[in-house]
C-alpha cells in the first residue's frame, strides 16, 4: 500500500488507467478464462449451463439478473464477482461516495480536484469493499437507494437548492463497485421506476434536484421467475433493461446434490469418535430432496432448496452421534433408523399443498420410503436375497433401532442366513459400525420390496417373515 500513489498527480505521473467497472471485469475475466482458472470455486453443477450465460454477459458488459427459486446459489455467486474486480482500485479521498480521480462525478469531488489539482488525495478501495447488497422489501424507499436531503447539512446553513445538501444512498454509495438487490420485484412500482432511471438515464431527482449522475456502478439482481414478468410484481421497463437474465437451477444428479450437500454442512467436533457414513445414506438423502422437487404434494413454486439436503444431512449424522454416545459406541455410523429423525429439518424447508391436517407426515414418510427404495435398487440386486428373505419364513425377527448396539447386528450376521455376504457385497470389507447400517439397509430394502414385514415406531423396528 505503501508504494502506491497517494495523489493525483503521482497517478498520473505512474501512467495508471482507471477503467470503468464493466471494462475492468471484463479484462480479469478474459484473463482467468486464458489461464483456465475456476471462476466460482464452491459452485457445483453449473460449469455447463448458468457459469458459461454469466461469463457472456460480463463479456457483453451487460447488467445481470439471475432468475431461480430459493436455494440455487445466486447470492453466492453475485457476491463472487468481486474476484474479478482489481484487488485495488484508487478512488478519491473525502468524498462520500468512491469517485475516480480522474473523472469525479459529484459536486464535492470536482471541488476537490479544483482545488487542490495534482495534490488531490487519493485511496486504495480493495474489491471487497466494492460490493453491496440490499434485500428487496415493500417499505424500501428512494432515500434509501438513491439518496434524500440531509437535514443535518440543511441546520449547517446550506441551501435546500444547494447540490452539497444531498445524502446519497445505497446506488451511488457502490459507484465503482458492484450492487445487487435480491428478490428485485418486492421493490414497489415507484422505487421500480427510480431504479429505471439510475440504469437507463442516469437522471436523478431528489427534492427538487435534478442530479446528473454518471454512476460507473455494475447493477445486477435476482428474482423469482414467477415474479419476474409483467403480470408478476415487476415493471416491463425494469425487466427490459438487464441486459442478461440467467436462469439457475438445482442439482441434476444425486451427484452433485451429495457434492453440495458435504461441502456446506456443518462441521462438528465427534468427541473423540470416529466418523463413517456410508455412500448409500448420502445417497438417500439426496434422493429425499431430489423426490420433495417431483412430489405433487410439494409446492414447486416456492421450490425445494439444496439447504433441504444439507440440513438433512447434520440432522442424520447428529442423530448418528447421539446414539453412539448414548451407547458408548467409539464409531459414529448413520443407519436407515436415523432416518426418522431428519424430520424436523425435512418440515421446516418445504411447503405443503393444501390438505387435511396431519397428512404431511404421511408425505415425508413416503418420499423418504421412495428415496431408500430408489438407492436400495441401485447397489443391491433383491434376486440375489433369496435366501435372506427365506430365513425369516421360519419364524425369525430382528429388532433394529437407535437402540440396538453394533454388537446385536453382528449377532444378526450369525442368525440370517445369507445376510453376511450380502453386508458384504454392500460394504465391503468394513469395520462393525458400517456393517450395522449394511444390515438396516438391506432389511429396509427388502421390507419395501414387500419380502418383509415391518413393525414400529419411531426409530424402532421389528423385522419379520
Amino acid at each position: 500500500m505503501g508504494s502506491r500513489p497517494a495523489t493525483l498527480g503521482e497517478l498520473r505521473a505512474a501512467s495508471y488507467s482507471v477503467s470503468s467497472v464493466k471494462t475492468e471485469l471484463r479484462r480479469n475475466l478474459i484473463a482467468r478464462l486464458a489461464s483456465g482458472d475456476t471462476l466460482f470455486p464452491g459452485i457445483v453443477g453449473y460449469d455447463e449451463t448458468v457459469i458459461p450465460e454469466i461469463q457472456n454477459a460480463i463479456l457483453g458488459g451487460q447488467d445481470l439478473i439471475l432468475l431461480g427459486e430459493r436455494g440455487q446459489a445466486k447470492s453466492r455467486i453475485l457476491r463472487a464477482l468481486t474476484t474479478l474486480l482489481d484487488e485495488y482500485t484508487p478512488i478519491l479521498d473525502g468524498t462520500e461516495i468512491p469517485e475516480n480521480p480522474e473523472s469525479p462525478i459529484t459536486e464535492a469531488g470536482k471541488a476537490i480536484v479544483m482545488e487542490r489539482g495534482e495534490d488531490a488525495p487519493i485511496r486504495w478501495l480493495h474489491r471487497d469493499e466494492r460490493y453491496g447488497e440490499k434485500l428487496a422489501t415493500p417499505d424500501i424507499t428512494i432515500a434509501d437507494l438513491i439518496g434524500e436531503v440531509d437535514p443535518i447539512k440543511v441546520a449547517e446553513g446550506r441551501y435546500l437548492s444547494d447540490a452539497l445538501t444531498i445524502h446519497f444512498g445505497l446506488v451511488p454509495r457502490m459507484n465503482r463497485g458492484i450492487f445487487a438487490i435480491n428478490e428485485l420485484p418486492d421493490l414497489t412500482e415507484r422505487i421500480q421506476v427510480g431504479l429505471l432511471n439510475v440504469m437507463e438515464e442516469r437522471d436523478i431527482q431528489i427534492r427538487g434536484h435534478k442530479v446528473r449522475l454518471s454512476l460507473d456502478v455494475f447493477l445486477v439482481a435476482t428474482a423469482n421467475p414467477e415474479d419476474y414478468t409483467n403480470r408478476g410484481r415487476i415493471i416491463t421497463p425494469l425487466k427490459d433493461r438487464y441486459g442478461a437474465q440467467v436462469r439457475t437451477h438445482y442439482p441434476e444428479s444425486v451427484e452433485q446434490e451429495i457434492a453440495i450437500m458435504e461441502q456446506e454442512a456443518s462441521r462438528f467436533d465427534m468427541a473423540g469418535r470416529e466418523l463413517h457414513v456410508p455412500g448409500y445414506m448420502r445417497e438417500v438423502i439426496a434422493e429425499v430432496t431430489h423426490l420433495a422437487r417431483q412430489s405433487p404434494d410439494i409446492n414447486q413454486r416456492s421450490g425445494v432448496s439444496v439447504r433441504t439436503s444439507i440440513s438433512n444431512y447434520e440432522s442424520l449424522l447428529a442423530n448418528a452421534f447421539r446414539r453412539a454416545l448414548r451407547l458408548g459406541e467409539s464409531k459414529v455410523v448413520p443407519r436407515i433408523s436415523d432416518l426418522t429423525f431428519i424430520a424436523p429439518s425435512l418440515r421446516g424447508k418445504v411447503e405443503f399443498e393444501a390438505m387435511e391436517e396431519g397428512q404431511e407426515d404421511k408425505i415425508l414418510q413416503r418420499i423418504v420410503n421412495a428415496a431408500v427404495k430408489t438407492v436400495y435398487d441401485r447397489h443391491v440386486d433383491t434376486d440375489k436375497l433369496e435366501t435372506v428373505a427365506m430365513a425369516f419364513n421360519d419364524g425369525l425377527s430382528v429388532e433394529t433401532g437407535e437402540s440396538a448396539p453394533i454388537d446385536a447386528y453382528i449377532e444378526t450376521l450369525g442368525r440370517v442366513d445369507g445376510l453376511r455376504e450380502a453386508v458384504a457385497g454392500l460394504a465391503g470389507e468394513t469395520g462393525p459400525g458400517q456393517a450395522a447400517a449394511a444390515v438396516e439397509f438391506i432389511l429396509e430394502g427388502l421390507h419395501l420390496h414387500e419380502l418383509l414385514n415391518k413393525h414400529g415406531v419411531r426409530g424402532h423396528a421389528v423385522f419379520t417373515g
